[in-house]
């Protein structure tokens, strides 16, 4: 007979109950909580004394009163996975929200927390995750069974560079997908679905969703459920797995709501003082073991643009290749705004992606740096006092930062451009021609949002073509 308890205290999202001694719940178990007109899911969070728990509700509390029976599951919270749960969109307990019918009872459940995978068991990252993204492919290279982070502020297009990357690995991804919605507005989930369903990835993917307006319960587990998820495909069916989170920032945002929640005291800038050891037990988790892998892709909110905010630099030290996004660079056009300078990547060392391609990527860096250490100076004098040298490095840093700019096919309805792809040898051709000078003559608007070095050649002859048989160059 399943042990319960009694509801003595509710506010909001907090419920405290009360068990016999020896009946006490454990951290992290789940317990149903039995209403007269509703039963919802808690979690186990602290015990107040030798009789009574504080948990937190993963659903609305509406409903629900004191004295209400609380009954334990003696397990934490499990959700369902295999197979059935491709192509589905749930919520952190794991219930179907797609409107096509509840998960059968026979589906294989798992627990949403685990022990990270031993040290030993885990095994080393060096294969490349190639994007068809060029700034990314070339500067902040992406390793299989790593874990890559975009960062950025409000509107600088990290949902969309997450949205690429899901379309760009249609081809190229034979693995299962998951997707984890921290925190998203009902808008982006619906748009995720729609286009999840007609580029036709649906069908290897799983969803998995707590949006803004559910309790920080909810939002603070889900990306524990999609982790379940992705390690039952990779431990169990030994299959790749490509993990997509958007965003993170809302797991650490729901985790110190729930902290305040709890009373604890806050720590920096108002944080959970738990930050550090909540974020490294989801990252943890998602790692290379024996012949399967997890690949992780996550957006990261930076709060008023400040990159030394603590959930930042905490989410930043677990990540393989930091993908940073600039404002400035947004403001000039130039997407994807991923700020060459301050993204890195791991990988980038000559014994992982060759020498050819980490010569290139330093050359790249070296000189659109030299083009911002010279931006003051051109601001107050102007180009045309810079020396011959500099003036060389202006333009080709110009060129180069036009070159990585590229159309996404998922802004094609918004922009009439069709998306481009790139192999990495065409990114690295196009941009050892450009430090070389092969483009030294051609006009910056050529470069711009295109693909390969080719298509810029047949950008530039044909407006040259254009020029020349214009009326005013025909009278000249």
């Amino acid at each position: 007979m399943a042990e319960s308890g009694k509801i003595v205290a509710i506010r909001g999202a907090v419920i405290d109950i009360t068990f016999a001694p020896e009946k006490l719940p454990e951290i992290d178990e789940a317990l149903s909580l039995q209403g007269e007109s509703v039963t919802l899911l808690a979690e186990v969070q602290a015990h107040l004394d030798r009789h009574t728990v504080r948990a937190i509700a993963l659903q609305t509390t509406s409903g629900l009163r004191r004295g209400d029976e609380a009954v334990r599951l003696g397990q934490p919270l499990n959700v369902p996975v295999g197979d059935a749960v491709l192509g589905r969109l749930m919520d952190v307990a794991g219930n179907a929200g797609d409107g096509r019918g509840e998960f059968p009872a026979s589906l294989p459940r798992r627990p949403i927390h685990r022990q990270p995978p031993a040290l030993v068991t885990q095994k080393g990252v060096s294969d490349l995750f190639v994007t068809g993204i060029k700034v990314i492919d070339l500067l902040t290279p992406i390793a299989r069974g790593g874990k890559a982070a975009m960062f950025g502020g409000a509107g600088v297009g990290k949902t969309v560079l997450v949205m690429e990357l899901i379309h760009a690995m249609v081809k190229s991804y034979r693995g299962i997908s998951v997707f984890a919605g921290v925190g998203e507005r009902s808008r982006e989930g619906h748009e995720m679905l729609l286009d999840m369903t007609s580029s036709g990835v649906l069908a290897r993917t799983a969803l998995v969703f707590g949006q803004m307006n559910e309790p920080p319960g909810a939002r603070w587990r889900v990306p524990m459920t999609a982790l379940a998820i992705a390690e039952y495909f990779r431990d169990e069916r030994h299959q790749n797995v490509l993990l997509l989170m958007d965003n993170v920032f809302r797991f650490v945002q729901a985790g110190a709501e729930v902290s305040g929640l709890l009373g604890r005291l806050p720590s920096r800038v108002g944080y959970q003082p738990t930050l550090a050891s909540e974020v490294a037990a989801l990252q943890e988790r998602i790692a290379s073991v024996g012949d399967a892998s997890i690949t992780a892709i996550e957006a990261v909110y930076v709060p008023a643009d400040d990159f030394t905010d603590p959930a930042v630099t905490t989410i930043a030290a677990h990540v393989d290749s930091m993908v940073v996004l600039s404002r400035d660079m947004a403001a000039e056009g130039m997407y994807p705004a991923v700020d060459p300078i301050a993204s890195s990547s791991v990988l980038l060392d000559p014994l992982v992606v060759g020498s050819d391609h980490a010569e290139v990527a330093m050359d790249v860096r070296r000189t659109i740096e030299r083009y911002r250490e010279l931006q003051d100076v051109i601001s107050l004098l102007g180009v045309e006092e810079l020396g011959s040298d500099d003036r060389r490095i202006v333009e080709r840093a110009r060129r180069l930062q036009r070159f990585l700019t590229q159309p996404f096919a998922v802004t094609e309805a918004f922009t009439g451009t069709a998306g481009r792809s790139v192999t990495l040898a065409d990114t690295i051709a196009g941009c050892r021609a450009i430090l070389a000078g092969a483009c030294d003559d051609w006009n910056e608007s050529s470069l711009y949002m295109v693909g390969t070095l080719d298509e810029a050649r047949e950008k530039e002859e044909a407006m040259r073509r254009t020029d020349v048989g214009s009326p005013a160059k025909v009278h000249q």
